[in-house]
């Protein structure tokens, strides 16, 4: 597992994403380029918004995996400036949304 150690998070979403695009964008390419006749009826159609449709769906897995390797903001210490008025009413502001959800549930 040392070559995944720089894809720190969300590793199940960066499967299903490279999973899907594999399937979809085989499906695209396949219903583009090869002539898919069965008794005479085309099916190169249904593969291509089979492809499309599985591409989309790994855009969000896509997402997912991107949105939750995201650091959070470093804490105040490490930060060399000085702290603004904007940046005191954004973190209250977040405290205070956190301490809400907790205190509520999800």
């Amino acid at each position: 597992m040392a070559f995944c150690s720089g894809l720190k998070h969300c590793k199940v979403a960066l499967a299903f994403a490279i999973v899907f695009d594999v399937f979809g964008f085989t499906a695209l390419f396949l219903g583009l380029f090869a002539p898919l006749e069965v008794k005479g009826r085309d099916f190169g159609d249904l593969l291509v918004y089979t492809g499309v449709l599985l591409v989309l769906i790994s855009l969000g897995a896509w997402v997912m995996w991107y949105s939750g390797n995201i650091e959070g903001m470093p804490p105040q210490k490490d930060l060399s400036r000085i702290g603004t008025a904007v940046d005191r009413l954004a973190r209250n502001l977040s405290r205070k949304i956190h301490t809400n959800r907790v205190h509520r549930g999800p």
